[in-house]
This record gives C-alpha cells, structure tokens and sequence, in this order.
C-alpha cells in the first residue's frame, strides 16, 4: 500500500506539473492541448543538457529555455496571428515529436532511446524529520525537487489567482477580455505571457519523466500524459487544489496499472489503458454534468 502511495505521487508529478500550466492557459482563455509537445520538448532538451553539460540543473535549465520559445511560438500563432487554437496545439505536438526524433538519431545516432553513462539524474530528497516518521517518511519522503516543487506551485498558483490583483486582471481576461480591455487590461499581452509560462510548467513536466523517472529519453516518451494532464484540468474546473486532486486520481491509475502487469492473467493491453480508460470517464461525467446543468436553466 506505501509503495502504491509513493507510486501515486511519483507518476501525478509529470501530470500536475503540466496541467497548472493547462490550468494558467484556460484562466486566461486559451484553449491549450499542445503541453504533450511541450512536455516532450522538456523531457529530451533536459536529458541533451545533462549531457552535454553534465549537470541535471543545467539540463533543467536548458529545458525550461527552450521549450517556453516553443510555447512563445505557439501562443503568437494563437493569440496574435489568430490561428486555431486546436489545429495549431496538434502542429506543436507534431513538431516536438519530429524535432526530438531527429536531434536524437542525429545527436546521439540511437533508434529508440538515449542512455548514457554521462546522464546524472535529478538527486532525491529526504526530508528532515520527516523522513523518520513512521510511514509518513516512507510516504512523503525521498523524492525529486520537482516533486516537492509542484506542490509549492500549487499554493503559489492558488494564492496567484485568488489574492492578487495580478490574478483578478489574469481571471478577467479569461472570463471576459472585452471587459478586460475596456478596463486597461492587455489582453493579449497577459495572453501571451501566460501561454510561454506553461513552456516552463511542461519543460518542469518533462525533466522530471526523465530525469526523476529514469536517467533517459525514449522516443515519444510524454506517451499521452500532456492529454491526461489538460483533461486534469477539466476535471479540476481549472482550480490549483482540485487539479492537484484530479492529477492524484490519475497517477493512482497508472502506478495501479504498472503494478497490475505483475498479474499475468490480465492483458497487457487493457492494463495500459487504464490511465487513458479514466481520462474518457472523467470527460464524460463533466460533459453530463454540463448537460444538467444546461437542462435546469
């Protein structure tokens, strides 16, 4: 059971991470799907740092530069050239899959992965006193910065858009930018600025796949969690705490789906499915929550 607690955790990082960057986008109106590109940016351009560098926060670093240009691109086409927001966030996915395959059959001339003996991973962190604490130390101790750091950006976040007039001004304009506009708002200055902040939200996502996961990159490694991380979003009605919630939910169903293989009498198909299975159900239940809700008024 610690172990499925810890497993929880470890695997909802990626997903949390990347949803307050959903989370930041929605607020300001832009309907954003292209965090499975940028998360994958991440995950490749932080290992490529580690090794050129040598140093996992200079991979970090290296990331978090270059896929918030990525999400600055995405949010010009979006915002100030006016494209569509779908068709736009599917090229940026397209592209960051072509682009990390290519840099890495070129870079590093591998077919499927990289794993080199140079590529130091994010150290692990073991909280004082906690850490010796019966079962809460064994739960809440001994992972990644990024871990620990998405559960800051959750408060960060809520405190952001409830408590400051930065907030307010970000919510309106989601809400209802002519107002906003009218009101002295740039519209789509905050826009813009909030779409290339979720780049940093992703490439945070990305490291942590594989650099707090496993010391590696594979090809498409992101494997749909940038999906699972906007639908947290959805699921969470765009709220830090209630998208920490849904993003709890869905790492509990991969790490459950990981553990359920040690049972050869399912399928391994249908164990994998199980993340993407409780995506589907989740959007389900809001669409008919949304049907309700339409039918009383």
């Amino acid at each position: 059971m610690l172990d499925l607690l810890a497993g929880t955790i470890r695997t909802a990082t990626p997903i949390l991470l990347a949803a307050l960057g959903g989370l930041i986008c929605e607020r300001v109106g832009v309907f954003n799907i292209a965090l499975e590109g940028l998360m994958l940016f991440g995950a490749f351009f932080g290992i490529w740092g580690v090794w050129l560098i040598g140093d996992p926060w200079a991979g970090a670093g290296i990331a978090i530069v270059l896929t918030s240009v990525l999400a600055f691109l995405f949010a010009v086409l979006v915002v100030k050239l006016r494209s569509d927001p779908t068709i736009t966030a599917l090229g940026i996915n397209m592209v960051a899959e072509g682009i990390t395959t290519f840099a890495m059959k070129l870079v590093f001339g591998d077919q499927g992965s990289i794993h080199a003996s140079q590529v130091v991973g994010l150290p692990k962190i073991d909280l004082p006193f906690i850490r010796d604490i019966p079962v809460l130390g064994d739960v809440l101790s001994g992972y990644t910065p990024m871990v620990y750091l998405s559960w800051i950006l959750v408060a960060l976040c809520a405190f952001l858009l409830y408590r400051t007039s930065a907030g307010v001004n970000l919510r309106m304009v989601g809400e209802n930018p002519r107002a906003a506009a009218t009101a002295g708002i740039p519209v789509e200055r905050y826009q813009i600025l909030v779409v290339t902040l979720s780049g940093i939200f992703c490439a945070l996502a990305g490291t942590h796949l594989s650099m707090g996961y496993v010391t590696m990159f594979t090809e498409n490694m992101t494997s749909g969690r940038g999906f699972i991380a906007y639908t947290a979003v959805i699921f969470g009605k765009a709220d830090p705490v209630m998208v920490l919630v849904a993003s709890l939910v869905f790492g509990a169903a991969e790490s459950l789906s990981y553990r359920a293989q040690q049972f050869g009498s399912i399928p391994s198909p249908i164990i994998m499915m199980m993340p993407y299975l409780i995506t589907i159900v989740a959007l389900l239940l809001r669409r008919e929550r949304r049907r309700k809700a339409a039918v009383q008024v």
